[in-house]
């Protein structure tokens, strides 16, 4: 439903110029860290030092992370979307360009069409959606087809880029797809600051 009120519609304005910003600049934030720390642990200490302010933060409000006995749900996730997918972005970085990394991402919604769809209890894939599919995927090697021909070292470590892109994506859907069918039950703010505390051990450990 679209915002019907002036506040409502301030706020959803906010929070478009917000998501515009804060996503737009992650991917050159990214790039430019790269150049003085390894890509694990610099998104590693990333999601340590977020989820351990967020628990902080809920802390003080009296919410408690989840017991120790519900933090499968939170490593599964922080493998998934943390370790798999903002590593492989963080990783691919060193052969991507930002900007184009941060194209290439955007076909997460195709992942997830397909993850969905091979679910039982997921969205069928229809005719439209498989043509979106393949039209997305053939845009993406427009984009990319000149860099993989120029061949080389330069070109293989491109490549693997890529498809560090895609395997990122891939664990975004993925995860992305079990948090809306578990966990509903919980406090959404513990449970992303255990995910990402989760996730940013894995990280820090690799």
């Amino acid at each position: 439903m679209s915002p019907s009120t002036p506040r409502e519609r301030r706020l959803a304005l906010m929070a478009w110029i917000a998501v515009c910003v804060i996503w737009g600049t992650t991917y050159l934030g990214i790039r430019i860290t790269l150049e003085t720390m390894p890509p694990m642990l610099m998104a590693g200490l990333r999601w340590t030092v977020a989820g351990g302010a967020l628990a902080a933060y809920m802390a003080l409000r009296g919410e408690k992370l989840p017991a120790p006995s519900a933090w499968g749900g939170p490593f599964l996730l922080g493998f998934l979307m943390l370790v798999l997918g903002n590593g492989g972005v963080v990783w691919a970085e060193l052969h991507v360009p930002s900007g184009l990394a941060a194209v290439v991402v955007a076909s997460s919604p195709f992942w997830m069409a397909g993850v969905e769809a091979f679910r039982a209890d997921g969205e069928r894939m229809t005719l439209g959606t498989a043509a979106g599919l393949v039209l997305g995927f053939l845009g993406i090697v427009v984009l990319i087809w000149p860099e993989l021909m120029h061949g080389g070292p330069g070109g293989r470590n491109f490549l693997l880029g890529m498809i560090a892109l895609q395997v990122a994506c891939l664990g975004w859907a993925l995860g992305s797809s079990y948090s809306r069918r578990h966990n509903r039950q919980d406090n959404i703010f513990s449970a992303t600051a255990a995910q990402m505390l989760a996730g940013g051990a894995m990280m820090l450990a690799i």
